[in-house]
């Protein structure tokens, strides 16, 4: 029989959960991990995993296993998505490894999730539960009560909101709703000989356009190609209820090269995902629960950061812990010190980033596009703040 207390329980086991999960464990703490689903999975094909994420993983010990299945490009390159013009590139090479201590890879979520989900499996202080879906999360004087759905409940001295963007442990704190940014994004993955396109696999390709952009990038060993192809939707903007259907994706993506336009027939548009964020919060914790992830910085696409910060609040929150380990006040306080600010600046630059992307504006896109092309592809300044390591980033967890 399960027990019903313990000493830190996790809610959530996506990628953020098990990481933390993991973290903790190589720190000696045991956890017990709450997950809805009935099993393991996640949404969605591609990730972006730069150095401060590969960074993370190899402090976890995982780095050399997701190397062996991920890819590692040469170059993301930026072109516009109308004209086909390449507007800059960004080099991943030698320099780049040397600047940032690693090395800048592209996988699919699920290989990735399931590298983090088998280390949890082989850690003894780490218990996975599934099947438990969390109705209510409470903070009282002697530790954290949460209700299930099937009418148990659990206690614990510590919980970690691992929960989403829809977190029912960040309603503790902020009971505000999260935020539609109006884009629309179809994705998917193909197998690689499916790909019908003249330009490089081997790189990220981004294309850019008034309204639109596409995201390409080959994952597992370069087996499948990863597409995601996002737009404003104008409809939307205009107060309509039809909006986020084929009809306008289909009306979006028309004016783009033909590159472009072959690459999104080739998406599956069954399925519209509205794309969200989160405004930025100061705190992340009350007496007995703490966020991470995107419970805590649900941010906007456009940095590629969304599960690499999650990594970098795993690693964050267990050196925290592992510091004070008998005043979860400080341990918390020590963690959002950490993150908070990185993980703030993350969410507010994406916002812009993509309406930099998308510009129709003739004078700003002209001012965009001459910057891009007179950068070097290996002009990392303008990355450092992002991928440099920082002096809370400490060393391994295991001693």
């Amino acid at each position: 029989m399960t027990p019903s207390h313990f000493e830190t329980l996790i809610i959530g086991g996506g990628i953020g959960g098990l990481a933390t999960a993991l973290a903790l464990a190589q720190t000696g703490r045991p956890v017990q991990l709450v997950e809805q689903a009935s099993a393991f999975t996640e949404i969605g094909a591609g990730l972006q995993i730069g150095p401060n994420a590969t960074r993370a993983l190899d402090r976890l010990g995982l780095l050399d296993e997701l190397s062996a299945v991920a890819v590692h490009p040469h170059s993301a390159i930026v072109r516009d998505a109308l004209t086909g013009e390449v507007l800059t590139a960004l080099d991943f090479g030698t320099a780049f490894r040397a600047r940032y201590g690693y090395p800048y890879l592209v996988a699919h979520r699920s290989d990735v999730l399931s590298i983090l989900l088998h280390a949890c499996e082989r850690e003894p202080l780490v218990t996975l539960e599934n099947n438990r879906t969390v109705q209510t999360v409470a903070d009282t004087e002697r530790g954290a009560v949460i209700s299930f759905a099937d009418g148990d409940e659990y206690t614990a001295d510590l919980v970690v909101g691992a929960d989403g963007i829809k977190s029912r442990v960040r309603q503790l704190l902020d009971i505000s709703e999260p935020v539609f940014s109006g884009h629309i994004a179809y994705r998917g993955a193909i197998d690689i000989d499916q790909v019908r396109t003249d330009i490089s696999t081997d790189d990220v390709v981004l294309w850019i356009g008034p309204g639109i952009h596409l995201m390409q990038y080959p994952v597992r060993r370069g087996e499948l190609y990863n597409q995601v192809a996002v737009y404003e939707s104008p409809r939307y903007a205009a107060g309509r209820d039809d909006w986020g259907h084929r009809e306008e994706f289909d009306e979006m993506f028309t004016p783009a090269c033909e590159s472009v336009r072959n690459a999104v027939a080739q998406i599956d548009a069954s399925r519209a995902w509205p794309v969200f964020d989160r405004d930025p919060i100061s705190t992340w914790s009350t007496a007995h629960t703490v966020l991470i992830g995107d419970a805590a910085h649900a941010m906007l696409q456009y940095l590629g950061q969304g599960a690499c910060q999650a990594l970098e609040d795993a690693l964050s929150l267990s050196r925290s812990l592992a510091a004070f380990p008998d005043d979860l006040t400080r341990a918390f306080k020590t963690y959002e010190g950490a993150r908070v600010p990185i993980t703030s600046k993350c969410q507010t630059v994406a916002r812009p980033w993509g309406r930099t992307w998308h510009t129709d504006d003739p004078a700003l896109l002209a001012l965009r596009n001459r910057v891009f092309r007179m950068r070097a592809a290996d002009d990392y300044t303008d990355l450092d703040w992002l991928y440099a390591e920082r002096p809370s980033d400490l060393g391994p967890l295991r001693t």
